[in-house]
């Protein structure tokens, strides 16, 4: 029998000081090239995981305890100088706000060229990472502002940036919240894409169960700091067994005669 070797596997707890846990003993394996969708609600500690996992939440003033274990290491034992080297070149992070995240006094270029000298020293070809993200490959986009793109755009930029060194393992926290039902749509076929040409796996954040289940191999229902659920799309829509997860996809606002087609517990 082969052993299963996860490409990603968190066991960990997470926190501020003088506060309760937001992460509580959480539990939760990404393999290599799938997409994971994690769901829960506001609060319910999303994006405190998506900064442990890069050892983020420290610079925030946070805590994690356990074990990340990526390709064979575990990120909580790394020093800061050995966990930069895998930030953002063997984890990529697309955030939710993408006007907020690119520097407004930056060229689009230059933000670029520096999220690849980070880790690199020779010349980059941004002509082909802006058309492998559906943008403009022109030299005149590059010598744009963000403040001259469309949210779309903006976002599409850091998914560029994101995975300029060909991450094994992205984390897209919650991507599509700012945008409009389109470009939501045209960003999803995009990570979808990018996810079946590089072989990356993609850890899907986000509050909406409809656009994770559009997209995702599989999903998790995290609540309260705990992974309650996990399982394959097809069987958290139709054969949910925790009540959280149960609750959440009665809250899905549809047609009525969509939910009647929908095999969803009582």
């Amino acid at each position: 029998m082969t052993t299963r070797s996860p490409l990603f596997s968190a066991r960990l707890s997470a926190g501020y000081p003088n506060r309760s846990a937001v992460l509580n003993e959480l539990d939760l394996d990404i393999d290599s090239g799938e997409i994971v969708g994690l769901v829960g609600e506001s609060g319910s500690g999303k994006s405190t995981l998506a900064l442990a996992l890069l050892r983020l939440l420290e610079f925030r003033g946070g805590k994690a305890e356990g074990a990340l274990w990526f390709r064979g290491q575990n990120l909580l034992a790394l020093s800061t100088r050995q966990m930069r080297a895998v930030r953002g070149r063997e984890i990529g992070l697309v955030l939710q706000s993408p006007l907020s995240a690119l520097n407004p006094a930056m060229l689009i270029g230059r933000q670029m060229l520096e999220a690849w000298r980070a880790h690199r020293r020779d010349n980059p070809d941004l002509l082909a990472a802006l058309a492998s993200v559906n943008l403009p490959a022109e030299k005149s986009f590059l010598e744009r502002y963000p403040s001259e793109l469309s949210v779309g755009q903006a976002q599409r930029v850091l998914i560029a940036m994101a995975i300029l060194h060909r991450p094994a393992l992205l984390i897209a926290d919650e991507p599509t919240s700012a945008l409009d039902a389109v470009t939501q749509s045209e960003i999803l076929n995009l990570l979808s894409r990018l996810n079946a040409q590089m072989g990356m796996a993609v850890l899907y954040i986000s509050h909406d169960l409809l656009s994770v289940a559009s997209f995702c191999h599989r999903i998790a229902i995290l609540r309260h700091g705990q992974i309650v659920e996990t399982n394959a799309t097809e069987e958290i829509f139709s054969r949910p067994r925790h009540p959280y997860t149960q609750a959440l996809l009665g809250a899905i606002p549809m047609a009525p005669g969509l939910r009647a087609r929908m095999p969803l517990p009582a």
